[in-house]
């Protein structure tokens, strides 16, 4: 009897959280190759934001972490519209978020729903920057419904510093 008490509350507090996963947030950035004589690799930031476009969560931000002296970071505000909505009030690098710079290809960030957990339901954009030295900038936004009642998918298409991104969210 006193092993299985404790045992009982733990599979009924347990049960909740078994019973609701967090949904699967997949974002996939195209980075195309571009045949130039002086080619860097894009510094990209991907956040969402509300209609309103103001910055609510950060997901990723691709950089050149390997400067000596935290000199990437003197490149972020390149990417105008994530710095002005949310990267200046940053201290770099962001744990779980800052990242290095991507080769061109294909490439998917896996974000953990519950890392969305915070949003109020309704309409939000799934925004993706580029900003390349020697090159130019880029923004697409990816609208979606959080939270998802069923699977959701959406697509954005770049014409320079970016290729396909493609956003797919499951409840």
């Amino acid at each position: 009897m006193r092993i299985a008490f404790p045992l009982a509350l733990i599979g009924l507090a347990a049960a909740p959280l078994a019973a609701k996963a967090a949904p699967e947030v997949t974002v996939t950035v195209e980075i195309p190759r571009l045949s130039v004589a002086e080619y860097h690799r894009p510094y990209v930031a991907i956040w969402v934001e509300r209609p309103d476009q103001q910055a609510v969560a950060n997901l990723a931000v691709w950089y050149d972490m390997a400067l000596r002296n935290n000199e990437g970071e003197k490149w972020l505000k390149d990417m105008r519209q994530w710095w002005r909505r949310t990267g200046r009030s940053l201290q770099m690098p962001l744990d779980g978020v800052s990242g290095a710079t991507r080769a061109p290809g294909r490439h998917a960030l896996r974000v953990d729903g519950a890392a969305l957990s915070g949003l109020a339901p309704g309409q939000y954009n799934l925004v993706v920057e580029a900003a390349r030295e020697v090159g130019g900038r880029e923004l697409l936004r990816v609208p979606f419904q959080w939270p998802p009642a069923a699977e959701q998918s959406g697509t954005a298409q770049g014409s320079h510093e970016l290729g396909a991104v493609s956003l797919q969210i499951k409840p």
